[in-house]
Order: structure tokens, then C-alpha cells, then sequence
């Protein structure tokens, strides 16, 4: 169902980069089913985008303000945009 499609495009700050924080998120989004990007943006922040069921894009949502045990992340801004159908899968992206 359309209505039923959601994305998100999150950044999250802390002990985020040098732990596998990325690699943790494009496997997770694999195993939730989402499609999108992810990659460092900054000192101490990442940046991802994300798209699915509104249910796929809720649990993504939660796993990323969580990260691997490694990590710490200290901060979140979350914001809901129009889903756009861009992605055919999820990748790491190259940092900004």
C-alpha cells in the first residue's frame, strides 16, 4: 500500500565513526528491509537516509539511535520526508 511508505533522513552524533557504525546500519537495513544511504558527515556525526514500510522505517529508526555496543550515540535529529522510490538497495556512502 503507498500510504504505507515512509522515509526518514536521520543524524546522529557521539561515538559514532571508528566503531563500524556504518557498516552496522547498512547491515541492519538489510535485515529490515530498507533502502537508503549511510555515511559520516562531520567530526563525531552520521548521517542516513532511509525508506520502507512506515514499520521497517520505525524499527531503522530505533536501531540507529542505538548503534552497535560499541558506539555511543549522544544525540539524534530525525525528520520525515516524501518517500521517493530513488533506491534500489542500501549503501555506504562515501564520507562528506
Amino acid at each position: 500500500m503507498v500510504d504505507d511508505l515512509a522515509r526518514v533522513h536521520i543524524w546522529v552524533t557521539g561515538r559514532v565513526q571508528g566503531v563500524g557504525f556504518r557498516a552496522f546500519v547498512a547491515t541492519s537495513a538489510g535485515f529490515i528491509g530498507v533502502t537508503g544511504w549511510v555515511r559520516n558527515t562531520g567530526y563525531e556525526t552520521v548521517e542516513a537516509v532511509a525508506e520502507g514500510s512506515r514499520l521497517q522505517v520505525e524499527q531503522f529508526t530505533r536501531m540507529v539511535k542505538t548503534g552497535p555496543s560499541v558506539s555511543r550515540v549522544e544525540a539524534s535529529r530525525i525528520e520525515e520526508e516524501i518517500p521517493t522510490g530513488e533506491f534500489a538497495d542500501f549503501e555506504i556512502r562515501s564520507s562528506r
